[in-house]
């Protein structure tokens, strides 16, 4: 099941948040479990008990760990199993397949015969809640907090449905309180209904109009200069809005059963390097691999080189992470050797002043890793690449001309107009940090964004303009989506 749908939409949806303020505060996690394995279900029943296996066995090390006591010897034997354990499932899953291609490629290099093995299915979500339970009993070692003895609260943790298949990627530590206590007004369920309703948007109405135009680009036998910066472009603003969209949705839900999970993107798209960018883009995810690779690596705290090291290798295998693919392998080298390089000059991470040729820089940057994380495979990739920088014929062939549609011009225009107004509003009232201070929900202002980061409007007028204009807008996505079959996120393959 996926937010994107009329199952989701006018079924499972109403149904659960009915149920949910109908019962008792003593029964919602319970509910929000059930709910949750029944939204994992949809996809796959027989995953659902590798997922509930997983979660089992990260609550007994938990309270494993947390009988040894912080930082013991006893302790940490706990933590390798419980890590090793969670690894090993992840691996098999994610790499099995993809580590067997590799080896009979290079077995029939030899003129022998190749491994023959049954394809292995990849469980939908299994990198985050993976993640998720990882990061849970390294806290408890690290004494960040305590070994939960209540199982189905973790349980709600691990399955919580908005962020389930794609994100953002929750710590049990920043939502425990929540979870034994949070409150449910109607501002702050006003206030993710139009989280949501702006996600929504972002996904159906824009990324799902763009994407042809990515999709035919990069299924080109020989593209020109102009196809392939055009289908690059595309594909830089379609994965933007789909993800930022799906986590908008997700921190929108959450809002309505009274989380407040982080925000997951801040406009990554204005950032002036490549270190600004992961403090922008999928935050979860970068404040995640910093937390638990690069400090367990070693951080800074060694020489300059090993610093350098631990920056290349926590993005190489926050890459592999990805997908089991050389191109998400270099994808990561890529911002890995960037981030070092940038490390090395001393680059500012958060500027307070716009510098064009520094954003123009990242932005290229940014795009030409977009390239290689795309495409199927290394061929498509260096077609591409070849294209782009030929810097030959800029019109577009007529494959790709015959596959254009002018509203799929004009969404793709919209979307860089929408990253550029908000873009620069947003670094402007907030360079880098917390959303902005203004008390939008408090005050009835609403938030119009297109990054997750509230930008408040408060005049009443403003506000009824903002509302009636994100409701017409999600009124128009509902019909789009109803008109099409299915509409997956992308990140649903992670």
């Amino acid at each position: 099941m996926v937010f994107s749908s009329n199952v989701f939409l006018f079924l499972f949806l109403p149904i659960f948040l009915g149920l949910y303020y109908l019962s008792g505060n003593r029964y919602r996690n319970l509910l929000l479990l059930v709910a949750s394995y029944i939204f994992y279900a949809w996809w796959r029943i027989d995953f659902l008990a590798l997922f509930a296996a997983v979660t089992v066995f990260n609550y007994w090390i938990g309270l494993r760990i947390g009988a040894a006591g912080v930082r013991t010897k006893t302790a940490q034997k706990w933590l390798i199993l419980g890590v090793v354990v969670d690894l090993c499932v992840l691996g098999y899953f994610k790499y099995a397949n993809f580590g067997v291609d590799s080896l009979n490629a290079i077995i029939a290099s030899f003129g022998l015969e190749p491994f023959i093995i049954t394809h292995i299915l990849l469980p939908i979500g299994i990198s985050f809640y993976v993640f998720e339970s990882i990061s849970y009993i390294i806290d408890v070692y690290r004494g960040d907090t305590p070994a939960t003895h209540n199982l189905i609260d973790f349980a709600a943790f691990v399955a919580i449905f908005p962020h389930l298949i794609a994100g953002p990627v929750l710590r049990f530590r920043d939502l425990v309180d929540q979870f034994n206590h949070r409150t449910h007004t109607i501002d702050k369920f006003a206030e993710g209904c139009t989280r949501f309703m702006q996600g929504f948007i972002m996904k159906v109405f824009i990324a799902d109009s763009i994407a042809p135009i990515a999709d035919h680009a990069f299924a080109l036998a020989d593209p020109t200069t102009g196809d392939a910066w055009l289908g690059a472009l595309a594909y830089t603003a379609q994965l933007y809005f789909d993800f930022a969209g799906y986590s908008s949705m997700a921190i929108g839900l959450g809002l309505m059963m009274g989380f407040r999970f982080m925000e997951n993107f801040r406009q990554p798209y204005i950032s002036q390097s490549i270190t600004e960018f992961w403090r922008r883009w999928h935050i979860s995810l970068s404040t995640w691999l910093r937390d638990y690779l690069y400090i367990s690596l070693g951080g800074n705290r060694g020489s300059t080189f090993a610093t350098y090291r631990n920056l290349f290798l926590t993005m190489l295998l926050g890459g592999l992470w990805h997908g089991a693919n050389f191109t998400y392998v270099i994808w990561g080298a890529w911002h890995g050797m960037w981030l070092a390089i940038e490390r090395a000059m001393g680059v500012d991470a958060a500027p307070r002043a716009i510098n064009p040729l520094k954003w123009a820089f990242t932005f290229l940057l940014v795009v030409v890793g977009w390239v290689i994380f795309r495409a199927e495979n290394l061929d498509v990739a260096w077609r591409m690449y070849a294209a782009m920088f030929s810097f030959g014929d800029w019109r577009l062939s007529e494959l790709a001309s015959a596959s254009l549609t002018s509203l799929q011009i004009y969404t793709l225009l919209l979307a860089y107009a929408v990253l550029a107004i908000f873009g620069i509003r947003q670094f402007f009232a907030d360079p880098l940090g917390g959303a902005p201070k203004a008390k939008a929900a408090e005050e009835g202002g609403i938030a119009l964004s297109a990054s997750g980061a509230a930008l408040s409007i408060t005049p009443a007028y403003a506000v009824l303009i903002g509302r009636t204009l994100v409701l017409l807008l999600f009124v128009a996505s509902v019909l789009k989506l109803s008109a099409q079959s299915f509409s997956p996120f992308l990140y649903f393959q992670f």
